[in-house]
């Protein structure tokens, strides 16, 4: 995350019963006087929708592919993936285009890198200010977007994509390029880990309790099958690593480079895996 929060497991503690019911919408000023959890300025996505304007603050884009049954004697399996970039855009930079790229889709163009690769679902917030995009930023574990809850309540799998720096993930001042994998799936955690680990990247194992999206209200954990999803926190030195140009959105778009795509397809292999696992099981809840 772009600010170090206080501590969340505290905090939520106090805010379980707002964050399990309904969306807070109690707050209706255009900026709040005061955050639900460490820095935010506003304690849900519904009160950030009231507060400023779509399209020039912030955009919501969502892909949801196509599903339909008409032949009697089969039946396609269940599409069961979600990339989520709950903070895109110049909110936590970079995570936009990994979300894109884990997709199956070029940041740049939106058209598929493979057509005939697997695609996953996706939905992003994408902060379009030219500052201050940090105060558009909704706790994980406050993410009540409509589309966003249904897409990981219809989903075995969610695979989040936040930043934050190397100080907040604990990395190392020599090699601040890091990645911390959380979120309460064990297995999808452990895929995820090993595959970045083989393709070179630093898996940072310390847990940091601020950055391991364990929170079972975190939106990556708000699953079909209740086991829960990923997020992946990934240092501003290694979101910058993934591109020739980190300057600005446009660039970011069209100047992924072949790092880029070693994570993204690191991040699509464990995925894939964890989908085969998945599909062999007697039954999707049997775990």
């Amino acid at each position: 995350m772009p600010d170090l929060h206080a501590n969340r497991r505290t905090i939520l503690t106090t805010l379980a019963a707002a964050a399990v019911g309904a969306p807070l919408l109690s707050t209706v000023a255009a900026r709040p006087a005061a955050a639900a959890v460490g820095d935010d300025v506003y304690a849900s996505n519904t009160q950030l929708y009231r507060g400023v304007v779509e399209g020039k603050d912030f955009a919501r884009r969502f892909k949801r592919h196509d599903m339909s049954d008409d032949a009697k004697a089969t039946t396609p399996g269940p599409r069961l993936t979600t990339i989520m970039a709950i903070h895109g855009g110049g909110i936590e930079m970079g995570t936009s285009e990994l979300c894109l790229g884990t997709a199956g889709y070029r940041p740049d163009t939106l058209a598929p890198f493979d057509p005939g690769a697997p695609l996953f679902d996706y939905w992003m917030l994408e902060g379009l200010r030219t500052s201050n995009n940090g105060e558009l930023h909704v706790t994980a574990s406050h993410c009540d977007d409509p589309t966003a809850r249904s897409m990981a309540a219809a989903s075995a799998n969610v695979l989040s994509f936040h930043g934050c720096t190397a100080a907040q993930a604990g990395a190392p001042a020599s090699r601040p390029e890091a990645v911390v994998v959380g979120g309460l799936n064990a297995r999808l955690r452990t895929l995820l880990s090993e595959n970045l680990r083989r393709a070179g990247f630093q898996i940072i194992t310390s847990d940091p309790e601020h950055l391991n999206g364990d929170l079972p209200h975190n939106i990556c954990n708000r699953t079909l099958t209740g086991e829960g999803g990923s997020q992946l926190e990934l240092t501003t030195e290694l979101r910058a690593s993934l591109f020739d140009n980190f300057s600005g959105a446009s660039n970011r778009a069209s100047t992924f480079n072949a790092q880029f795509l070693k994570f993204t397809t690191a991040c699509r292999t464990a995925l894939r895996t964890m989908e085969t696992e998945q599909l062999a099981r007697p039954s999707l809840f049997s775990y």
